[in-house]
């Protein structure tokens, strides 16, 4: 168990947006929800293994797509979520946890852990950003019998548009409500969800998550004096990655749908060409001959090669110099999300491609026990 710091806010957004595949937020917003749960208490890092297995452990996030041009999203609202679910829950919350790595989302439990006295538990549901709820959910996804709690606040109370919703039921139905809550809300909202008992998370998390980018990031930090080629070597040495293609987007074709960022990116540099399928994050990349290069949950990242950061979907533009960066998922930890067959249909079809028997390529599929 550790206090989390300042240094630590900076370092999980700069080593969470290279997690972050595209999405995962964005940094002025991890920035100013870290510093304001360092600055209001003392938020704890502990691991899984330090909490007893019957310790309940929730799950907070941010539900939605940056090119929703209506959402607010402030600090209360993450702390409001948990409150919801507080009212909904007959037991005792210990910790929260995130789904996923991300420019803001490796940090979306600090603020309400450091206004509420819990504890902030480095697990995540996936290593990287995805874009669904079912895929950092744990393995829960085709739990038919497993009810869980979800509850959402968010929105412009001016537009008419802020939420504050519960729900009940099984976690497909669930997170299916919230997704068309959030774009009601404007495009993004606060979410807290899955009470859990630490044995759970345990078995079914990706463990050390929020460390793995906090790390990353300070080896970042050290690098960033030597300039942009040398923060891109630390990266590729730091987690084994490699960039699979360096060129101009030449073509930009994503559209906002359902609180969701769809469309694809390409990217050319002579007679190479790359196609990366986006669905918030990307989520497959393809050659000029159509074979797959990379599929989630593989880390999937654009690079401003001029600056040596990662460039978001939302920030990508025509005529931008970019590089495409891999970790492959033999060199992650993944979770029961990742392994569970049910959480990939809604995006191939979505995205019109095959993901299916790309990611689950090499890895048995997780069947997750009916006792959570």
């Amino acid at each position: 168990m550790r206090e989390l710091t300042k240094d630590d806010v900076i370092a999980a957004v700069k080593g969470g947006s290279v997690f972050a595949s595209g999405g995962g937020g964005w940094v002025e917003h991890g920035l100013e929800i870290g510093n304001a749960a360092v600055a209001l208490g003392r938020p704890k890092l502990v691991s899984a293994d330090e909490l007893p297995d019957d310790a309940i452990i929730i799950t907070c996030t941010a539900i939605g797509a940056p090119a929703g041009t209506d959402w607010q999203m402030l600090g209360k609202d993450y702390v409001r979520a948990v409150q919801l679910l507080f009212e909904q829950y007959d037991g005792k919350i210990v910790g929260v946890m995130t789904p996923q790595n991300g420019m803001s989302s490796s940090i979306n439990g600090w603020l309400p852990a450091a206004a509420l006295g819990l504890v902030v538990v480095d697990a995540t549901g996936d290593i990287r950003a995805h874009p669904t709820g079912k895929m950092g959910s744990l393995g829960l996804a085709s739990r038919t019998d497993f009810e869980t709690i979800q509850a959402v606040a968010g929105g412009k109370p001016e537009l008419g548009s802020y939420i504050e919703l519960t729900v009940k039921g099984t976690p497909a139905r669930t997170s299916n409500i919230l997704r068309t809550a959030s774009d009601m809300a404007g495009g993004f909202i606060a979410a807290a969800r899955h009470p859990l008992p630490a044995k759970y998370v345990k078995e079914h998390a990706a463990l050390g998550g929020v460390s793995i980018a906090i790390d990353l990031g300070r080896a970042i930090i050290d690098a960033e004096p030597q300039g942009p080629e040398q923060v891109l070597k630390t990266i590729c040495r730091k987690t084994g990655g490699r960039f699979v293609g360096k060129g101009k987007v030449v073509k930009k074709d994503v559209s906002y749908s359902g609180a969701f960022d769809i469309g694809t990116i390409e990217v050319e540099k002579g007679k190479k060409k790359l196609k990366l399928h986006v669905m918030n994050e990307y989520m497959a990349v393809e050659d000029q001959e159509g074979t797959r290069v990379s599929t989630f949950p593989d880390v999937i990242t654009t690079f401003n090669l001029d600056t040596g950061l990662p460039v978001s979907v939302g920030h990508i533009e025509e005529g931008q110099r970019i590089g495409v960066f891999v970790i492959d998922k033999s060199l992650l930890p993944l979770s029961s999300s990742v392994k569970d067959p049910s959480v990939y249909p809604e995006v191939e079809k979505a995205l019109g491609i095959e993901l299916l028997k790309y990611a689950l390529e090499d890895e048995p599929a997780t069947v997750v026990s009916a006792h959570a």
